[in-house]
């Protein structure tokens, strides 16, 4: 079965999100380990260091994995932006190699109407000289694909392909799929043919070995809108046919599979706990070739 877990909120100190996730019945959490909309949060101290390290082995969260704030942009043609970023994302790899995790999510960012190969270029380069700078590091950097806002890159599968491809050390990259942004992006995830062929162009493309983790969201938005709208899982433009496909394709055992949907809507308080419920429910004892 694979791992399902939700992204958490770091309230009173980053461990608190795995005490949420734990409390939740999750079997993996994401979160930020500063508030997303500031550029860097606080040092962490030893100690809380340390008190994670331990609720993380006291909890026993099979994956947990940190996603960058919103404001990099590796793929920016301003120079002085693209230096903020880069310190930024370095100083935040920094610190999930402290905190003993596995995973950084990151968007590869937005070219600025410099085009796309010119921004493709540019985050590959920042990820080589971030690895440069964090020899040693375990920490593994995940692009994630997204809907394509604006001049977004990453919401076509050989964007990523293509950042891999200029990379010195694409064994230290992975893949986030966001199924809301593929979704948005114009990729069909059902019928079962429609999402075996977008599951085959992403083989073909970027490779299924490179696919380590999952966002599950639905989409507010209809396919091919390129707007990233999260909605709840069943409640969007999706429906639940592309979620039955997806967890219970045997490919994906094992990988974590996070939800990132809206945390209230009208009356309804405790989404998450019927989103797992929903996810888990879908799993069956016939499993997608």
């Amino acid at each position: 079965m694979p791992l399902f877990g939700a992204h958490m909120s770091i309230g009173g100190g980053c461990h608190n999100a795995l005490l949420a996730a734990q409390a939740l019945g999750c079997d993996c959490v994401q979160l930020f380990t500063h508030a997303p909309s500031q550029w860097s949060g606080r040092e962490l101290s030893d100690e809380e260091v340390r008190l994670f390290r331990r609720t993380l082995r006291q909890s026993r969260q099979r994956q947990a994995m940190v996603h960058d704030c919103y404001l990099t942009n590796l793929a920016s043609p301003e120079e002085a932006l693209y230096r903020r970023s880069l310190e930024t994302f370095l100083i935040e790899l920094r610190r999930v190699e402290r905190l003993g995790l596995r995973y950084l999510v990151m968007h590869p960012g937005a070219h600025l109407d410099s085009g796309e190969e010119a921004g493709l270029a540019r985050v590959a380069a920042a990820l080589d000289e971030i690895h440069r700078r964090t020899r040693g590091c375990k920490v593994r950097v995940l692009l994630e694909t997204t809907a394509g806002q604006g001049s977004t890159l990453g919401h076509r599968f050989e964007h990523l392909a293509r950042i891999l491809s200029l990379t010195d050390e694409p064994e230290r990259l992975g893949v986030c799929f966001d199924t809301c942004h593929v979704f948005a992006a114009g990729y069909a995830l059902s019928p079962a043919a429609e999402f075996q062929a977008t599951m085959k162009a992403f083989d073909r493309t970027v490779g299924l070995s490179r696919l380590r983790a999952f966002h599950v969201n639905d989409s507010r938005k209809p396919q091919g809108s390129r707007v990233d709208r999260h909605a709840h899982i069943g409640r969007g433009e999706m429906g639940l046919e592309p979620f039955r496909l997806l967890v219970n394709d045997r490919r994906f055992r094992n990988r974590p599979m996070i939800l990132e949907t809206p945390k209230e809507e009208g009356e309804e308080k405790d989404m998450d706990a019927v989103n797992l419920a929903m996810l888990r429910g879908l799993v069956t004892a016939e499993k997608t070739k």
